[in-house]
C-alpha cells in the first residue's frame, strides 16, 4: 500500500493530500473488507451514528476520523470477521476502530517522512450522533465521502500545522 508519487511531510500544502488521503481509504477496504468503494453523486444527509478516530502525533498532528450509520459499521465487522450480520456485536467498536486504524497509517506511509516519524494512538470509537467533535487544528479540515455496500461514509483528516 504504497504510493506511486510520496509527497513529502513538511509540504505545508495539505490540500494536495487528498488523493493520498482517497487512494489510503479505498486500498484498506479493497484489502480487508472486499469492497469497492465509490463516489457519491451528492453529499450525505443521514445521521451518521458511528465515529472512529485516530490520533496522529510528531511530524504531522491531527486526527483521522471515519464515520458512517452503524449498519454500515456492522456490515464492515461481518466482512471483516466473516460471520454473519445477525451474529456482530460489541466488536463492532473493534472492528471500526481497526479500519481507521489501517486508514491512517496506510496514509501516512504513503507521505516521505511520516512512516517512523510520526504515531498513531489507539484508536477510539462513539457510538451516537449527539456530539460535536473540536479539533484544534489550524488548517480546513480534508474530508473524502464515499458510498460503502450503498452506505455513506466520511473520511475527515484534520491537521494542526
Amino acid at each position: 500500500m504504497k504510493s506511486v508519487n510520496p509527497m513529502l511531510a513538511g509540504d505545508v500544502r495539505h490540500s494536495e493530500w487528498l488523493p493520498l488521503l482517497d487512494t489510503a481509504v479505498r486500498e484498506v477496504f479493497e484489502l480487508m473488507l472486499s469492497s469497492h468503494l465509490t463516489t457519491p453523486t451528492a453529499p450525505e444527509t443521514g445521521e451518521m451514528d458511528t465515529t472512529a478516530m485516530v490520533g496522529l502525533a510528531g511530524q504531522l498532528c491531527g486526527v483521522l476520523s471515519v464515520r458512517c450509520q452503524r449498519k454500515a459499521a456492522s456490515l464492515m465487522t461481518s466482512k471483516m470477521l466473516g460471520v454473519p450480520m445477525d451474529k456482530v456485536g460489541p466488536e463492532i467498536s473493534d472492528a471500526l476502530g481497526e479500519i481507521c486504524n489501517m486508514v491512517a497509517g496506510n496514509f501516512k506511509n504513503k507521505i516521505t517522512g511520516l512512516a517512523e516519524g510520526c504515531m498513531l494512538s489507539p484508536p477510539t470509537v462513539i457510538s451516537g450522533s449527539d456530539y460535536v467533535l473540536t479539533s484544534l487544528t489550524d488548517s480546513p479540515g480534508l474530508d473524502v465521502n464515499f458510498l460503502f455496500e450503498g452506505f455513506p461514509l466520511v473520511v475527515t483528516l484534520d491537521i494542526h500545522n
